[in-house]
């Protein structure tokens, strides 16, 4: 990576991070933290160790998929998506600092959540690679959900098969299909790849589960950040 790219990489990222700030998404953490700590003071006593894998995931939707979808909402309604086109910043980098600010903000956020609910008994390597890597994916997804939309009204209602199809993974945490053969469908899935990572912070894993969740998550970030740059030079680049 060269000077230029790095420069416009670091200030747009100390840029999105600003923007985040000022249109209060970082207040909307701080209520979601809230919200745990006092799930946390009145049920002290409850083991949450084993779910929390599948809690943490769950957590995941709004600080990145529908943060996401805010954050595009707000560069169009501000014309400033727009503008990006003329600049110097290529849609890959936009895509990029997008993609690092939100999993970093979550890789933050449920690194606090776990302590709180495990009482720092977690191994942290697996469970911020799982953390950052279903961050990228659901924001990602989130992108490519919106961009092709210019009201909050309109997105909404589209929006709902692509947060249940990656919250899919959580039905085969919980138990919902019993039998072998449809379990092994959901490793198909690259969410299900990170949820595996997850569920690392919390038991040891094995060597192919470290494979599998490293690569195939890593796989579906790079396929979703494709299909991203596309819809991209699609709906914002010709439009």
């Amino acid at each position: 990576m060269n000077t230029g790219i790095t420069k416009r990489i670091v200030s747009s990222l100390r840029w999105e991070v600003a923007l985040q700030f000022r249109n209060g998404f970082y207040y909307a953490v701080g209520f979601i933290l809230a919200f745990w700590v006092l799930l946390f003071t009145q049920l002290p006593q409850l083991d949450l160790r084993t779910i929390l894998p599948g809690l943490l995931l769950g957590n995941l939707l709004v600080t990145t998929f529908y943060f996401m979808a805010g954050l595009v909402m707000l560069e169009k309604g501000e014309g400033s998506l727009e503008a990006r086109v003329v600049t110097p910043l290529r849609s890959e980098e936009y895509l990029l600092v997008k993609v690092l600010a939100l999993s970093l903000l979550v890789l933050a956020e449920n690194l606090v959540i776990a302590a709180l609910f495990s009482d720092f008994r977690f191994a942290l390597l697996p469970l911020a690679l799982g953390l950052l890597l279903s961050g990228a994916i659901f924001s990602l997804t989130g992108f490519l959900a919106v961009v092709r939309y210019h009201t909050i009204n309109e997105f909404l209602l589209p929006s709902m098969p692509y947060t249940l199809l990656l919250m899919l993974p959580l039905l085969d945490f919980f138990g919902v299909f019993p039998q072998q053969m449809l379990r092994l469908l959901f490793f198909l899935h690259p969410v299900q790849a990170a949820w595996v990572l997850l569920e690392g912070g919390f038991r040891p894993l094995s060597g192919w589960e470290w494979g599998y969740g490293l690569f195939y998550s890593l796989a579906g970030v790079i396929v979703l950040f494709g299909l991203c740059r596309r819809a991209f030079r699609r709906f914002v680049t010709a439009g």
